[in-house]
């Protein structure tokens, strides 16, 4: 089938809520390590996908995989040695009060369980989130991820603004906002119950870790649970097991997904025995495909890497080899843009701030710089996608074996993207002059 006609026959045959990324589709033939190859053979870097965490089509995990497709994959209303080990050994990377886990399919789904959990824990439901926050998409989840809208959908949430990403008092600063938010909540009939965070603040433009101690305290303060995301931030991404833990805090519930079985569906929520407990002695909470041997055994590989320290050490040192080859880009181009790195998650922010610094431009005309840059790097056969609450952010999140010669390749075609860049600004504004003096 030809490219064109495959895309077309996807469009008639898919529903309307699948979207694809870039102008021209990507049309995927196979998929190795950190390299997509589309039907015309061509090999793309893939810098965007944070779900096979190991790379495309390891093959330690199809071998694990296909061990347990021979063995059993029964439902957990049966004991199976394999998932409770796993259990342990997950449990044994988190503080001691997050000793108890329930295993989803998905972060949609473990989320929606958080939340669940926090209301019967605190009786409350206000939720105060991000205001360009993503948690997921089931109905509960929808309501608290304003990226999906434009602005939380329910009376029972309250979006806030981030502070300045640089500022010192970060931590007091925010602090205070969620004390604000959660008078607005009450002020609506809805107590404040959770404070879900993105661990990595991904989906409002990927923020350097800070310190949230001040933050969290006010949280259990005012009565409310702190519910750490960790779907995109976990499993080493951000140079630590968990994205919380260089927040300096501890959160009540943490959720997990996406990496979590290298692209097999599986999730989990841990927190207290106290609170599933609680939960559990009055409402039933069971999913079929959650937790059984299959994914689990996917989730073994991942976790012994991030036991071995494997994981978080590349992403540190990977993450430090791709911010300072970044930087040295810019440095030598007219565009003007900040990097920020997290791990091995890393955003180049288009929009400076404050916008009267030099070079500085709209809101706008950075988003149209930070798509521009992403067709352009989809051009170059790199993959990456934007983020922040405008679209002004380049995101970067490439599958942990990244090689340092991928991660300095990536950086020559962003060099050579952001090159392109300002020819065609300087053409665009060239050829203004010139309608001009008509």
């Amino acid at each position: 089938m030809a490219d064109q006609t495959l895309a077309q026959a996807r469009g008639c045959v898919l529903g309307g809520t699948y979207r694809t990324f870039y102008s021209t589709p990507l049309i995927v033939e196979s998929a190795s390590g950190c390299i997509i190859t589309d039907v015309n053979g061509n090999n793309y870097l893939d810098a965007y996908n944070n779900v096979p965490v190991l790379g495309h089509s390891a093959p330690q995990v199809r071998l694990a995989v296909e061990a347990q497709l021979g063995r059993a994959n029964v439902h957990t209303r049966y004991v199976d040695k394999g998932i409770v080990d796993y259990a342990q050994r997950l449990v044994a990377t988190f503080p001691d009060s997050l000793e108890s886990v329930v295993f989803a399919c998905s972060g949609s789904e473990a989320n929606d369980l958080a939340l669940r959990l926090a209301a019967h824990a605190t009786g409350r439901d206000g939720v105060i989130v991000t205001r360009h926050a993503y948690h997921g998409t089931t109905a509960a989840v929808a309501t608290v991820s304003p990226s999906l809208a434009g602005s939380a959908t329910g009376d029972h949430v309250e979006g806030v603004e981030l502070p300045a990403w640089d500022a010192p008092d970060f931590d007091e600063l925010l602090a205070a906002t969620i004390r604000d938010a959660a008078g607005h909540l009450a002020g609506r009939g809805h107590p404040f119950g959770a404070f879900i965070l993105d661990s990595a603040v991904t989906s409002d433009g990927i923020l350097e870790p800070r310190s949230l101690e001040q933050t969290v305290r006010t949280v259990h303060e005012l009565g409310g649970f702190y519910i750490a995301d960790e779907v995109q931030s976990g499993f080493g991404r951000t140079g630590a097991n968990w994205g919380f833990e260089r927040l300096d805090v501890v959160p009540d519930l943490v959720a997990l997904g996406k990496p979590m079985g290298n692209g097999i569906p599986v999730s989990a929520v841990l927190g207290s025995h106290e609170i599933f407990d609680s939960f559990g002695a009055e409402q039933r909470y069971f999913n079929t495909f959650a937790g059984t041997a299959v994914p689990i055994a996917a989730a073994e590989v991942v976790l012994a890497e991030l036991e071995s320290g494997a994981l978080t050490t590349r992403a540190n040192e990977g993450g430090a080899v791709l911010k300072d080859c970044l930087v040295d880009a810019i440095a030598r181009s007219s565009v003007p843009a900040t990097v920020r790195q997290n791990g091995l998650m890393v955003g180049v922010d288009f929009e400076l701030r404050p916008v009267t610094e030099p070079n500085a431009v709209s809101t706008a005309a950075a988003a149209r710089r930070a798509q521009a840059m992403v067709e352009l790097l989809y051009a170059e056969r790199v993959l990456v996608s934007s983020t922040g609450s405008a679209g002004t952010i380049l995101k970067i999140r490439p599958p942990l074996v990244i090689t340092d010669d991928q991660l300095k390749e990536l950086a020559l075609a962003f060099g050579r993207a952001l090159s392109r860049l300002e020819d065609l600004e300087n053409s665009k504004s060239s050829a203004a002059d010139s309608r001009d003096g008509e």
